[in-house]
């Protein structure tokens, strides 16, 4: 079973996840609901979902960058990626590099931070 703190790990990859579709939805429809963030947010949260699900099946600690931050990163963006072509939504050339790029820095970028608070506190 999983610590309290893995699970805050959980949440602060979905809060990625739905602030990438929020920052989406704001560049192009600043006067649509939430409804069209939960839209563009729910095929890259089942994914990263499914990631976590790999990596707890492979027994890695969610919360290192290697190998199940990458992991649950790759699940997030390619199976995200398939899911919304699947549900009729486009991926344009822009969106794929963007997708990539803020995924990356915020779902990697926060383990990194993390790993890196954690070594310091160790080290005092």
């Amino acid at each position: 079973m999983y610590s309290r703190t893995v699970w805050w790990a959980l949440v602060a990859d979905l809060v990625c996840v739905v602030a990438f579709a929020a920052g989406g939805k704001s560049a192009h429809d600043e006067s649509s609901t939430w409804w069209v963030i939960a839209r563009i947010a729910w095929p890259f949260a089942l994914a990263c979902l499914l990631g976590w699900a790999y990596v707890a099946r492979r027994g890695w600690d969610p919360r290192q960058v290697r190998p199940a931050g990458i992991a649950v990163l790759a699940a997030t963006y390619v199976l995200g990626m398939v899911l919304r072509l699947i549900s009729g939504r486009g991926i344009a050339i822009g969106f794929l590099i963007v997708a990539i790029i803020f995924l990356s820095l915020t779902m990697l970028g926060w383990r990194l931070v993390a790993g890196w608070v954690t070594r310091r506190r160790a080290a005092a």
